[in-house]
């Protein structure tokens, strides 16, 4: 027989609460059904199913069953809407309708999420959209936010769990679930000692159960790798081993067995991490099921498994259990993510084979693209003519497969951009779409310069389907591409934090000429991307171009004379458009100052500031004040961070009560990059800087706590595309802005190691 199944494709439906909803409907009509067909045939309800005297046990209300049959009927249903909506149909209901899928409430559609979840019938894409449509449903139960934080951060997507889970916790701020979830996401995207400090004060206040203890250890395990003295890596692999310990004597589990023995031989002693692994091995075992009958719940068992053969030196055991184990998955970057970082110490502690990692665990590379836009009709000449789009396309998709890249950031202008993104969904990968500037200035300059063609409708569809779309400037300057300049060390520096998160390779690619551009057009990309990174992937479109076009005599005499450099489309750059690094702040308490403290805080305070900017080996451009306001600006992110980290330190250093001042005087420093304006002030004759980026950075200052460094998302991704190395930005969430500004993602930034 050679028949072979072939399913409708239903991975790229997006689901939404209502669906989930129609699912449990379904489930429920479904069983009514089946009982009422019983019924009729004779069948009463029993506690055993007896066919030979018509007994059943399910012969009860569908509120009644074990969720594990619930659980079936609601697989089945869900396949069915997501065939339905997979082949172009679309459901939509009446006042009726609305009426009956009210009666759903917040415990089922947990339940359903929870079997959605075990049957891998959920994506990225449905997560978030159920994550939106949540916050309108006046939840009475935590337990979708704690699904949906769990399921997204096994996707591999920390920052995204993080705000999910920050909304539940306004909720149920004592939820202990949510809590440890919540630390799990901040450790997961390298905001390692807050997670710590977060742990402690738990620890601190009680909560010693098995999980917050293995929390603990962890970020400890972390804070070792991440040490920067022999003494402290010391300490806090002691406490990473120790926490681990403490949490298997209390519960026996396998998890932190598992890891107190890895620890256990990382600190040098084998013997001892031998038998603990030998232990949990035998508890694994016990636990895991039949091939036949596992699922992707059994990861962690088989994971487990084969960290164990890594530490008692059965390496092709220890291959066989990961690669069960990376079959399960189906994705779970996270988890992926986790085991692998494990494998690797005991690989590179045991001075062994990496080649045994890298054939097991391949975590999906990054990819960060730039590309040329399709031509303009008589463009002279050609560069991108849409003759050539199908094997622009197919060099892309080509390249994205040997790459075994799934993970993408980009613009989406018509040509390379838009086609990179098909290409991306095609493979079934995430994009991250980063908009120089608002989307309906970006259609008419980027997307509608095509007469009669569909890259709108293109440009609307892969919006649709990106994880997530930024928009980092909302104003297009004229006569400037300063803007998408600004745009591309944007999407760099997310590529690298993404990359980082994962521990995956970071890859910039382009669809390029090899000819030399303007400002923020693609050739400025790889001349930036090769300042940073040596693996730059050019898809060479002249190549193509002529490969494809030789029937063309025209153009190929064309291409036949000197090549010469392109010019810029645009006007001659504004010099007075610049991306500068912003720094704000005041001075926390300053208001609570008399009358005869002022001179004394412009004398002392101020006068503090001014020697310390003057001594410091990071300077301003330019500086300012007004009250108690200091307003910085710097060419770059580099400076502008220490430089606010090392203020910071003079302030909290200083005993201010000695010459008369509040103790309490603290500053909360901003920090921001943008696109601004240099002029010079006709009023008052010095030069300054301006624009919406400078009120941005304002903002963000009276959201950030007394002695502590805030910044924006922007920053914080210039500081990874700069490869700056001194300090760090941590995530802390989506964070209302002053002045009803709006809520954007706000970073901590501290020193590596430590420190504020």
């Amino acid at each position: 027989m050679n028949y072979k199944p072939d399913p409708i494709d239903t991975s790229k439906v997006n689901l939404t609460t209502e669906h989930l909803k129609i699912t449990e409907l379904l489930a429920k009509n479904t069983h009514e059904i089946w009982a009422k067909q019983r019924f009729s045939e004779g069948w009463k309800y029993g506690k055993n199913r007896d066919d030979a005297q018509k007994l059943h046990p399910g012969l009860v209300p569908y509120e009644e069953l074990p969720e594990s049959e619930k659980e079936y009927d609601r697989v089945v249903s869900m396949g069915v809407i997501k065939t339905l909506l997979a082949i172009g149909y679309r459901i939509e209901g009446s006042e009726t309708t609305t009426e009956k899928t009210a009666t759903v409430d917040d415990n089922n559609l947990s339940l359903i999420l929870e079997s959605l979840k075990k049957s891998s019938q959920l994506n990225l894409k449905s997560l978030q959209t159920i994550r939106r449509e949540t916050i309108n449903l006046h939840l009475r139960y935590p337990e979708i936010f704690r699904i949906l934080g769990e399921y997204i951060l096994k996707l591999g997507e920390p920052l995204m769990a993080y705000d999910i889970l920050s909304e539940g916790l306004k909720e149920w701020p004592n939820d202990i679930r949510l809590q440890q979830l919540l630390v799990l996401s901040l450790a997961r995207s390298g905001a390692t000692q807050r997670a710590n400090n977060l742990l402690l004060e738990l620890v601190n206040s009680g909560k010693n159960d098995e999980e917050t203890i293995c929390l603990l250890a962890r970020t400890h395990k972390d804070l070792w790798q991440q040490a920067s003295s022999p003494e402290e890596s010391t300490q806090q692999i002691a406490l990473a081993a120790q926490r681990y310990q403490q949490a298997y004597q209390m519960s026996g589990d396998y998890y932190p067995g598992i890891n107190a023995a890895t620890m256990t031989m990382l600190m040098g002693d084998a013997e001892t991490a031998k038998a603990i692994a030998a232990e949990v091995q035998e508890k694994c075992l016990a636990k895991l099921p039949a091939v036949s009958h596992r699922s992707e719940n059994d990861y962690w068992l088989l994971a487990t498994l084969g960290e164990v053969a890594l530490i008692l030196g059965e390496n092709l055991e220890a291959e066989n259990w990961y690669n069960q184990a990376v079959e399960l998955a189906r994705g779970k970057l996270g988890d992926l993510r986790s085991t692998r970082r494990n494998a690797t110490l005991i690989v590179q502690y045991r001075q062994g084979d990496m080649e045994l990692i890298k054939h097991c665990f391949q975590i999906p590379r990054v990819v960060v693209f730039s590309g040329h836009m399709i031509d303009e009709p008589d463009r002279t000449p050609p560069r991108f003519p849409p003759e050539i789009e199908l094997q622009v396309y197919q060099g892309i998709r080509d390249r994205l497969i040997q790459l075994d890249a799934r993970l993408g950031y980009a613009a989406a202008a018509c040509g390379s951009d838009i086609l990179f993104l098909e290409a991306l969904y095609e493979l079934e990968g995430q994009a991250h779409i980063v908009l120089p500037y608002e989307r309906e200035q970006f259609i008419k300059n980027s997307i509608d310069i095509i007469p009669n063609s569909n890259w709108r409708e293109r440009f609307y569809q892969v919006l649709e389907r990106a994880t997530e779309v930024i928009i980092p400037t909302h104003y297009n300057l004229e006569n400037s591409n300063i803007s998408y300049e600004y745009t591309n060390s944007i999407l760099y520096g997310m590529a690298k934090m993404r990359a980082e998160q994962l521990d995956t390779e970071l890859i910039p690619m382009a669809v390029w000429n090899q000819q030399i551009g303007g400002i923020g057009g693609t050739a400025r990309a790889v001349e930036f991307w090769r300042q940073w990174n040596d693996n730059v992937e050019i898809i060479d479109i002249q190549q193509i171009l002529q490969s494809v076009m030789t029937k063309k005599v025209e153009i190929l005499n064309t291409l036949s004379t000197p090549s010469t450099p392109l010019q810029p489309t645009s006007a001659p750059e504004d010099e007075n458009r610049l991306i500068m690094a912003l720094l704000f702040a005041d001075v926390k308490s300053y208001s609570k100052l008399k009358e005869n403290q002022i001179s004394i805080f412009v004398e002392h305070f101020f006068g503090a500031v001014a020697k310390f900017e003057v001594q410091s080996s990071y300077k301003p451009v330019m500086k300012n004040t007004w009250g108690d306001a200091l307003y910085y600006v710097f060419s770059n992110v580099r400076d502008a961070g220490l430089f606010a980290l090392e203020v910071c330190d003079l302030v909290q250093s200083t005993d201010w009560e000695k010459v008369g001042l509040p103790a309490s005087l603290n500053l909360r420093v901003a920090l921001h990059t943008g696109v601004v304006y240099k002029y010079t002030n006709p009023i008052t004759g010095d030069t300054t800087y301006s624009g919406t980026h400078v009120n941005y950075a304002a903002r963000i200052e009276p959201i950030t706590p007394p002695g502590k460094v805030y910044s924006s998302q922007e920053f914080a991704a210039m500081v990874a595309s700069e490869g700056v190395k001194e300090f760090t930005c941590d995530y802390v969430g989506k964070t209302p802005l002053a002045k009803s500004y709006g809520t954007f993602p706000t970073y901590h930034v501290r020193r590596c190691g430590g420190g504020l």
